[in-house]
């Protein structure tokens, strides 16, 4: 019998949540999406310390010696994000998410500004633009720079969208792709009910399929990505979306997987529902944000995860920047990083303060006790900069 991942590809595009090149080598997806936080793990993995080094000194090298330690690496910042997805896109025959900062979420021009500097540092680089999806958290100021990105050819993953309400300002705003997050829904539901759901029941599985539906009943061209995965079983009940980006572990998981996978959304199904159609304007989603609990809070707790992840990949940034230039300040970087993330000032970082991917959590929690110590983040960075010395 086919594995689960072979009889997925019959009917979903896969796409592989991660900034591993290793790891997309390895499952072959046609496109392949990051974020900060997938940048900074695999920027402190040995294969990619090269990548890391040469961005951070053609920085320096183009703002000369004078510049600032924070000039260089807000330059080498955005340099790196098209760096690993350059590399990404000679693995890959399709296209790969380039996010834009998340501090610019609610700064429609600031978003403008960011988007058209990605994709010209692509374009620079020889990269079609059809090739990139520039990243976009969905507040209505983020989903009115993307139209007008759109309208300009520039194409956009409208991430960090939890209500039927940002889908559908997506679809009429004429977006190429949403990324609703199925796990973090799921998370929501699981903290404010105290419920365990079996997969066909889990609230982001049917967030996701609700949207699906929608947009197949009325044409709309945008495209589905389900992401934020806890399990295969939210996988395989959204089975048909038009694409799911997966983590590599549970790629490896359908991968060693033999059962037999049903369609579960079908297009010709979803047109002949009864589903009532909405307008969307500012007034409209505003409200429809407020009145979504879930939704306003998961947004504003994804922008301030993302915020942290950029923060702390510029930290990382700055310390192997200084310890290239004969200098290392790696104590004080890893204390920096840990007083954002330790909300509560208890001495340590949970899972929930963290906000990031559980990836990165992961790799920095040593002692996998689910509570990452000022200690382990100082192991984390320093071992980021011997690698450097090494």
């Amino acid at each position: 019998m086919a594995t689960l991942l072979e009889q997925l590809r019959k009917f979903t595009i896969v796409v592989a949540d991660t900034g591993d090149i290793q790891a997309i080598e390895t499952f072959t997806p046609r496109d392949a999406t990051t974020n900060p936080s997938l940048i900074t793990a695999a920027a402190q993995m040995p294969q990619y310390q090269s990548i890391v080094d040469d961005t951070l000194k053609t920085a320096r090298k183009e703002l000369g010696k004078v510049a600032s330690t924070s000039d260089v690496v807000t330059l080498a910042f955005d340099r790196l994000a098209v760096a690993f997805g350059l590399k990404i896109l000679e693995i890959i025959p399709g296209r790969v998410s380039t996010e834009v900062d998340a501090r610019l979420s609610y700064d429609m021009e600031g978003t403008l500004e960011k988007a058209r500097y990605l994709i010209g540092e692509y374009q620079k680089a020889g990269v079609s633009r059809d090739r990139i999806l520039i990243k976009i958290a969905s507040t209505w100021e983020g989903i009115k720079a993307a139209e007008i990105l759109e309208k300009e050819g520039i194409h956009c993953n409208l991430t960090l969208l939890f209500g039927i309400h940002q889908a559908i300002a997506c679809a009429e705003a004429g977006i190429t792709l949403i990324s609703p997050f199925v796990g973090r829904i799921l998370d929501w539901y699981k903290k404010e009910t105290g419920k365990d759901y079996a997969a066909a029941e889990d609230p982001g599985v049917v967030s996701v399929t609700s949207i699906y539906n929608y947009y197949k009943k009325f044409g709309y061209k945008t495209e589905v990505m389900g992401a934020s995965f806890r399990n295969i079983g939210e996988i395989c009940e959204l089975a048909g979306s038009d694409l799911l980006t997966i983590s590599p572990g549970l790629l490896e998981k359908l991968n060693s997987t033999e059962e037999p996978l049903p369609r579960k959304l079908d297009p010709e199904v979803a047109a002949s529902m009864e589903i009532t159609k909405i307008s969307i304007d500012k007034a409209t989603f505003e409200q429809m944000h407020k009145a979504d609990k879930m939704a306003y809070e998961k947004l504003d707790e994804g922008i301030a995860g993302f915020t942290k992840a950029l923060e702390s990949l510029e930290e990382m940034l700055k310390e192997r920047l200084a310890r290239l230039e004969g200098e290392s300040t790696v104590h004080n970087a890893a204390a920096d990083i840990f007083r954002v993330y330790d909300l509560d000032g208890d001495g340590f970082i949970t899972r929930e303060e963290w906000a990031g991917t559980d990836l990165v959590f992961d790799a920095i929690d040593i002692n996998h006790d689910g509570k990452i110590t000022a200690e382990e983040m100082a192991a984390s960075l320093g071992g980021a900069i011997r690698l450097v010395e090494a």
